[in-house]
C-alpha cells in the first residue's frame, strides 16, 4: 500500500455525498475542546456508519469538506492494514491539500478494529492535535480496553439498534406531546411490530424484508463474523450453544458441558467460556449477573441470557411475548447506561432488573406480559415488596404489554405502565 493509494481513496471521499441519512436522538458534541478520540461502538448493522455519516456532514458544513477523511475498513479492497500503513494516508492528504497544513483535520475511522496496532496511528494523531472519530463492534473497544489502550483518551459513545422512539422516527412518525385515539393506535400497531422485530435500521426501513435481513444478520455480519475472526474450530458447538442460548433465559456454562458430556460431544469448559466471550464480544449476547452485596458470588451466580435485539430472537422461532418484552426492556435499559443485575432471594422469589447506582439501589423494575391473572399479579407484587424491603427501595415499577395502574400496598406505591409508554417516557 503506498500514497497513490491513499490519494485516490482521498479524493474518492471528497467526491461522495452521502445519501438517505435519517437523524437519531444521539447526542455525540463534537464542539468540545479536548484532545481525545471519539469512539462509536456497538454491534453490527446498528446504524454506527450511518452516524459516522452524518457526523462528516455535521463536521463538513461547518470547516469545509477537505478537512474531513473518511474509511471504511470493511471495504474489500482494503486487505491486512497497519498503523504503519495509515502513516501514509496523512502524507497523502499533505499532497492533495498542501495548504491545509495548518488547519485542522478530522479523520473519520469505520470499524477500526480490522486495523492492526490501530491505537499507535490513532494516538499519534492526537499527539497531533488531529480530530479522530472511531468505530468497532468489538466489545474490546469499550471504556475499559479503551482506555488501556489508548491511555484513557477517548470518549465512548454506544450505537445499539433503533430505540421506540428512533424507530417511530425511520417510520416517519413524530411523537405528538398529547395522543389521540388514532394517533395511540399507529403507535401500538409499531410497539407490536418493534416488539416482535427488533430496531436494526434496515428492518424499519424495510419490513416487507425484514426476515431476509434479520437472518442475513444472524448468519453473516454475526455468526460467520465471530467463527472468522476467532478461527472457532468446532463450528458444531458454537452452534450447539447458540442454540442453548436462545431456549434458555439462563445459562449455566457448567451444566451446558455436562449436557455435551452425557451426549458424547467433543468439548472443553475453557472452549464454552471462550465461545461466551466471544458473542459478548460482538454485541450479540449479554449476560446479566445475579444481584449480591459480594462482588465474588454475583460473577458466580448464574447469569440470565439477553440478546441485543428481538429480530434475532424471533428469526429463530422465539415467540414467548413475555420474554421478547423482557429482552426489550433489558436492552433499553443497557441503552440508558444503567447499572443492572436481577434479583433472587433464597425462596426463590424474582425481580427481573435491580438498578443500581453505586452501593444505592435506585429502581426495582419487573416485566410482565399480562398481569391480569391472579396468580401472576400476587407473585410479581410480592417479589417486588420483597426486595424493597430487602434493599430500602421505594422506587417500584412493574412494566406490562397494556395494564396501567398506580398500585399503593401497605406504604409502598407501585407503579404499573405499558411498556411502551415507559419507553417514550424516557425519549430516546
Amino acid at each position: 500500500m503506498d500514497v497513490q493509494y491513499w490519494i485516490k481513496i482521498i479524493k474518492d471521499w471528497n467526491e461522495s455525498s452521502p445519501k438517505n441519512l435519517i437523524s437519531r436522538h444521539i447526542n455525540i458534541p463534537l464542539d468540545l475542546n479536548i484532545n481525545r478520540a471519539y469512539s462509536l461502538i456497538g454491534p453490527r448493522r446498528a446504524g454506527k456508519t450511518s452516524e459516522m455519516l452524518m457526523l462528516t456532514e455535521e463536521v463538513a458544513k461547518k470547516n469545509g469538506k477537505d478537512k474531513t477523511i473518511y474509511i471504511n475498513f470493511e471495504r474489500g479492497d482494503l486487505g491486512v492494514i497497519n498503523s504503519k500503513d495509515l502513516s501514509l494516508l496523512l502524507e497523502a492528504y499533505q499532497q492533495i491539500f498542501p495548504k491545509n497544513k495548518k488547519e485542522e483535520l478530522w479523520l473519520f475511522l469505520d470499524e477500526i478494529q480490522n486495523v492492526v496496532n490501530w491505537e499507535l496511528f490513532v494516538r499519534t494523531c492526537i499527539d497531533q492535535k488531529i480530530k479522530v472519530i472511531i468505530t468497532g463492534s468489538s466489545s474490546k473497544l469499550l471504556s475499559k480496553e479503551l482506555a488501556t489502550s489508548m491511555r484513557g483518551r477517548s470518549l465512548t459513545y454506544n450505537i445499539l439498534p433503533l430505540s421506540f422512539k428512533e424507530f417511530l422516527t425511520f417510520k416517519s412518525f413524530n411523537v405528538p406531546k398529547f395522543l389521540s385515539s388514532k394517533e395511540e393506535g399507529i403507535i401500538l400497531n409499531y410497539f407490536d411490530e418493534y416488539l416482535n422485530f427488533g430496531g436494526y435500521p434496515e428492518v424499519a426501513l424495510y419490513s416487507t424484508e425484514r426476515e431476509k435481513i434479520l437472518r442475513d444478520i444472524f448468519d453473516t455480519a454475526i455468526l460467520r463474523d465471530i467463527i472468522e475472526r476467532h478461527k472457532i474450530r468446532n463450528i458444531f458447538l458454537m452452534k450447539t450453544m447458540m442454540r442453548a442460548l436462545l431456549i434458555s433465559k439462563e445459562f449455566s456454562a457448567n451444566k451446558f458441558y455436562n449436557y455435551l458430556k452425557s451426549q458424547q460431544i467433543k468439548s472443553s469448559k475453557d472452549a464454552i467460556y471462550n465461545y461466551l466471550g466471544y458473542l459478548e464480544d460482538s454485541f450479540f449476547i449479554f449476560m446479566l449477573n445475579k444481584f449480591s452485596l459480594s462482588y465474588k458470588k454475583s460473577e458466580q451466580s448464574i447469569p440470565k441470557i439477553y440478546f441485543i435485539d428481538n429480530g434475532l430472537l424471533r428469526i429463530n422461532f422465539v415467540d414467548d411475548k413475555g420474554r421478547l418484552l423482557e429482552n426489550m426492556v433489558f436492552v433499553e435499559l443497557l441503552r440508558r447506561n444503567k447499572d443492572t443485575a436481577y434479583y433472587q432471594n433464597a425462596t426463590k422469589n424474582e425481580v427481573d432488573f435491580v438498578i443500581k447506582s453505586g452501593k444505592k439501589i435506585e429502581e426495582l423494575i419487573q416485566v410482565c406480559y399480562d398481569i391480569s391473572n391472579f396468580e401472576t399479579r400476587d407473585r410479581e407484587i410480592r417479589s417486588l415488596l420483597l426486595a424493597s424491603k430487602e434493599f430500602s427501595c421505594d422506587n417500584l415499577l412493574i412494566l406490562t404489554m397494556s395494564e396501567e395502574e398506580e398500585l399503593k400496598v401497605g406504604n409502598r406505591k407501585i407503579s404499573i405502565l405499558p411498556v411502551w409508554k415507559w419507553l417514550l417516557k424516557n425519549r430516546g
